[in-house]
C-alpha cells in the first residue's frame, strides 16, 4: 500500500473482546469493543493496520516486482506443473490489454501479462502464467491444452476470480486470452496429474 492508510474506527457495545479489520477501497475499517480506552484504541488500530498490510503483502505475487521476477516465477511454475517442458524466451508485464489478461506467441516464446493483474493475488497471477506457458506446448485451446492447465490446483478458483474482476470493472474480458474455458477439464491418457483444479 502506498502512503499511510486512511483508518476509520467503528465501536460497538455488542462487541465484547474481538478486534478486527478489513479494507474497503482505500480505507481500513477497524472494529473495536465500545469499552476500550483511547490508548487501547490507538494500540489496536496500529496493530490491526500492521496485520492487515502484512496479510495483503503475503497474498501479493512475488512476480509483481518486475519483469525479471515475473520470468523467474514463470520458469518455476513451468518446472512444477509442466515438467519443465515450457520454455518461454521472455515473460513481461505490458500495458493493460483491451480484451485479454495475457497473451502468448508460441512461435517466438513470448508471454505478456497485463498490468491490470499486478494487484491480483499471487495464485491468480500463477494461474495466468501456467495458462500462457501451456500455450507453448499446445497453441490452441484443445483438450490437451486444458489438461495441461488443469494441473495447476487453483485453476477453477482463479478463473472465477478473473471473471468477477472483469465483471466488477466492466471490462467484459472473456477467459485469459479471449477463449471460453471448458466446463470441465479433460484428462488425457499421456498427461499425468491432469486435474480439475481446486
Amino acid at each position: 500500500m502506498a502512503g499511510p492508510a486512511v483508518v476509520e474506527v467503528r465501536r460497538s457495545d455488542r462487541r465484547r473482546r474481538m478486534v478486527s479489520a478489513r479494507r474497503e477501497g482505500d480505507t481500513v475499517i477497524v472494529f473495536i469493543p465500545g469499552w476500550m480506552s483511547e490508548s487501547e484504541e490507538r494500540h489496536w488500530v496500529d496493530e490491526m493496520v500492521r496485520r492487515l498490510e502484512r496479510s495483503e503483502a503475503r497474498r501479493r505475487s512475488p512476480a509483481r516486482t518486475g519483469n525479471d521476477a515475473l520470468q523467474r516465477r514463470a520458469m518455476e511454475l513451468a518446472r512444477r506443473y509442466l515438467d519443465g517442458e515450457a520454455e518461454p524466451t521472455t515473460v513481461r508485464w505490458v500495458a493493460p490489454m483491451r480484451t485479454r489478461w495475457a497473451s502468448c506467441t508460441p512461435a517466438d516464446g513470448t508471454i505478456r501479462v497485463s498490468e491490470r493483474l499486478r494487484d491480483a493475488p499471487g495464485w491468480v497471477v500463477d494461474y495466468v502464467l501456467v495458462h500462457e506457458l501451456a500455450h507453448l506446448l499446445a497453441p490452441g485451446h484443445d483438450d490437451y491444452f486444458w489438461s495441461l492447465v488443469g494441473r495447476y490446483p487453483r485453476t477453477e478458483r482463479a478463473m472465477g476470480y478473473l471473471e468477477g474482476l472483469s465483471a466488477a470493472a466492466g471490462l467484459g474480458l472473456v477467459g485469459i486470452d479471449g477463449e471460453e474455458p471448458p466446463t470441465e477439464y479433460p484428462v488425457i491418457d499421456d498427461v499425468e496429474g491432469a486435474a480439475a483444479g481446486g
